[in-house]
């Protein structure tokens, strides 16, 4: 004969169930909990310094004009202030942390570069750098200084850029590092200083369009061997963002964007001058993958930089307004920064 539990004792071991099914329901359940994740802002920064040289001749490059006795007077007291100059001019775009990557052009050698993170304003940040070693014939360089602990170098190379018929001079190589982010997730950071406008921008167009085709075959190959690369292109490309080199860049299958165009074409703003005239002759432009907003890394459309500081103008007294604070007006010492304004922009990077 089966027994049965008294009616009181059902309803307490009732009432402690619903109980227990209640509390089980409200406290977290930490086998399904997500991992934590922190973010950290991930500044990148490009800046044309204007002829960053150092005072000893190099036998292999024509850079007398930058010597203590050419008609420069480049001295080495010239030097170390530009070379704090351009640490505190990181610092200002960097706000309370220094950017995680700077994008240089005009730089001569490693040697500045060493000096720039060892005795200038950075030494204290633990800046490493890259640099190229192009067979521009006065001898200047672009170069990547990088923040270890946030983008750690795993390949670098240069990409050569062929001459088009006619023109004898060869230019700068683009710099290419693939490197590993704080998330362990890759970036390819392309940085670049295109042939310049000398002779006319028409003339001078070929070599520029044989340099963005180079940089395109670079993109099109890492979508060729990975499945979603992030990309990261930055630099002076001596064009603004309607010339056909930078649309050649941008392309299509994927269309790469520019963080910078739409903003500058609205307010007329630009990071160089020309004859009274502002206009945005540095870019960065970055794979669609970094648009998504949850991208490990991600960078919001448009939301590029000119970094236009009071420090960095000067008054213009033969178009008015405003230009950049130049170390040399032609080849008259201003003690200046640089003839160009640097880019920047925020990314966010989650860990």
């Amino acid at each position: 004969m089966r027994k049965f539990l008294p009616d009181n004792l059902c309803s307490q071991l009732l009432v402690s169930w619903l109980l227990y099914l209640f509390f089980a329901c409200c406290l977290p359940v930490k086998s399904q909990e997500l991992p934590h994740k922190d973010t950290v802002n991930f500044c990148v920064m490009s800046y044309n310094v204007e002829n960053l040289f150092d005072c000893r001749h190099d036998s292999l490059k024509n850079d007398y004009e930058f010597l203590p006795a050419a008609n420069r007077h480049w001295t080495y007291k010239k030097y170390r202030k530009k070379l704090d100059d351009i640490a505190r001019v990181i610092l200002a775009v960097g706000r309370w942390s220094p950017p995680a990557l700077v994008g240089l052009c005009e730089i001569e050698n490693d040697s500045v570069l060493y000096a720039l993170t060892h005795y200038s304003l950075l030494r204290t940040l633990q800046y490493r750098y890259l640099i190229t070693h192009s067979d521009d014939e006065r001898g200047i360089d672009v170069g990547l200084l990088y923040q270890r602990q946030l983008f750690k170098p795993l390949i670098q190379h240069e990409l050569q850029i062929p001459r088009p018929a006619g023109f004898r001079r060869p230019t700068r190589n683009i710099l290419h590092v693939c490197g590993l982010l704080l998330n362990q997730d890759t970036l390819d950071v392309l940085v670049c200083h295109f042939p310049s406008r000398t002779g006319g921008a028409h003339a001078s167009e070929p070599y520029r369009l044989s340099a963005a085709n180079i940089m395109r075959q670079c993109v099109d190959s890492l979508y060729a061997i990975r499945k979603t690369p992030q990309i990261l292109i930055m630099g002076d490309f001596n064009d603004y963002p309607h010339n056909q080199s930078i649309r050649q860049i941008i392309g299509q299958n994927p269309t790469l964007h520019h963080l910078l165009a739409q903003e500058t074409e609205k307010k007329r703003k630009g990071s160089y001058k020309y004859k009274g005239e502002w206009g945005l002759l540095d870019h960065i432009i970055v794979s669609p993958t970094l648009l998504h907003p949850n991208a490990p890394l991600y960078v919001e459309k448009d939301s590029g930089h000119i970094f236009h500081p009071e420090f960095l103008l000067i008054e213009d007294k033969k178009f008015g307004g405003y230009q950049p604070f130049r170390t040399y007006l032609g080849m008259k010492y201003q003690g200046g920064f640089s003839d160009h304004l640097p880019i920047w922009a925020d990314f966010r990077l989650v860990y």
